[in-house]
């Protein structure tokens, strides 16, 4: 009945006008052309880092498989950044999550990146930025599975100089996140929301926002049939 900018346009009157300000920066400066995807991590305070990380940067979606372990947030770490963020799980019993929420990216158009150490050359300072890209994290002792791997389009390494193998899987993504996010705002590319997405995306926060929005929804929808009958 109504688009999402009409939607919004009803439920902004209901939102502080500071607020609205912080909805029209931030989601400018939201993006999908990143996404992040966390396989089967089972440490909270990770997971929830993550989540932070993301909504500080602008990235919007992230995608959270759950073949074996259930994706827990830790609301002192996220600091309220989920209520932001998109989060798309993928948990169905007697299914592959994995392949699923491959399959759901490439659709998409995205190219899959894997971080690992067996890359040689591709690092966040160096994998081209044309495409979408879906930056895949493992869990915190073995990281990514087999199959993620093999679905892999690049494998993507974060230069080391030290003795430890590897970085903690909130810091990795911290790395990869703000270096790709720093170059991409510098490029050409873009990166940013369609109008369409931006007024979704906006839509989206004002409704958990406003207080009762779907009671507010039903009266608008109800006036405007009142009105046509007239």
């Amino acid at each position: 009945m109504f688009t999402d900018a009409e939607r919004y346009a009803q439920l902004a009157p209901f939102i502080s006008e500071n607020k609205r300000e912080l909805f029209e920066r931030i989601a400018n400066e939201r993006t999908r052309h990143v996404t992040v995807v966390l396989e089967d991590i089972y440490q909270p305070h990770n997971a929830s880092a993550v989540v932070r990380t993301a909504d500080l940067l602008g990235v919007q979606d992230i995608h959270i498989i759950e073949n074996r372990n259930k994706y827990t947030v830790n609301p002192d770490v996220t600091l309220g950044s989920s209520k932001w963020t998109d989060m798309i799980r993928y948990r169905e019993r007697d299914t592959d999550n994995a392949m699923a929420c491959v399959a759901r990216l490439k659709a998409g158009g995205y190219r899959i990146v894997a971080t690992s150490p067996r890359a040689e050359s591709v690092t966040p300072e160096s994998i081209p930025l044309d495409t979408p890209m879906a930056f895949c994290f493992g869990t915190e002792l073995t990281g990514l599975s087999d199959a993620m791997l093999a679905q892999a389009d690049t494998f993507l390494r974060i230069p080391m100089h030290g003795f430890t193998e590897s970085f903690n899987i909130s810091v990795s993504a911290a790395i990869v996140l703000y270096t790709v996010m720093q170059r991409l705002h510098n490029s050409d590319v873009n990166w940013r929301l369609s109008a369409k997405e931006l007024d979704a995306l906006k839509l989206s926060w004002a409704r958990k926002t406003v207080r009762s929005a779907h009671l507010l929804e039903a009266r608008f929808d109800q006036e405007a049939k009142d009105q046509r009958k007239k």
